[in-house]
């Protein structure tokens, strides 16, 4: 391997990296309770894992459909739902014991989902061409994940699992927009309607970050 291959492995290794833990720390800090670092590390493992998994199955609806927008809803359906089961990982442990952390193993999850997204992304593009897209992406996967986050703390109160069902619902629409937005050679209006879609749902997570720290528990 020359060094110059290996110096831009390590840059988007580094980038790839860096910019996982900035966000990840930004999503966690609300929470007044900190999770124990093996079960974030092991929800962040099963979120790279769902990405594998994702990636195997669009591989293959590649080779049976060629709508775009079909392709699309399909990306949204397989990548969402397998973040929510690496999400659900966390569900039975001890540490999942008030609404918020639904939200931080939710984000955790997407991060880890993201992670392997962008290595890979990188990895076939090459650093310059990659950072753009993990700057979007990254942050985008984590809040498509929101609304499950808090459909788990809403079943963690109330044991409703049709609030399970909403929230992944919700996430699935939101990756489903986002994604349509890409399809075409981006203009300045669809990087508008990108740039509202990315602060609507910034905007909705903060609400339920909100919402849920009412419910946590006293120190």
């Amino acid at each position: 391997m020359s060094m110059q291959l290996f110096s831009q492995l390590w840059s988007t290794f580094s980038l790839c990296s860096l910019l996982t833990a900035a966000w990840l720390w930004f999503f966690i800090r609300h929470d007044r309770h900190p999770e124990p670092l093996w079960l974030l590390a092991r929800t962040f493992g099963w979120g790279v894992f769902a990405w594998l998994v994702s990636a195997t199955f669009e591989a293959s609806f590649e080779q049976w459909w060629s709508w775009p927008l079909l392709l699309t809803l399909l990306a949204a359906i397989t990548e969402e739902g397998f973040k929510m089961l690496a999400t659900s990982t966390a569900l039975a442990e001890e540490a999942f014991d008030e609404p918020m952390d639904g939200l931080v193993y939710a984000v955790t999850a997407a991060l880890g989902f993201a992670y392997a997204e962008n290595l890979t992304y990188a990895l076939g593009f090459g650093t310059g061409v990659a950072a753009w897209h993990m700057l979007v992406t990254t942050l985008a996967h984590a809040l498509f994940s929101a609304p499950q986050g808090y459909a788990l703390g809403k079943h963690y109160l109330f044991r409703r699992s049709w609030w399970r069902s909403q929230g992944l619902l919700l996430s699935i629409f939101l990756h489903f927009a986002f994604n349509t937005l890409l399809l075409d050679e981006a203009g300045w209006m669809q990087v508008l309607f990108l740039l509202l879609l990315l602060a609507l749902m910034a905007v909705m997570a903060q609400r339920y970050y909100r919402r849920f720290r009412d419910y946590a528990r006293p120190i």
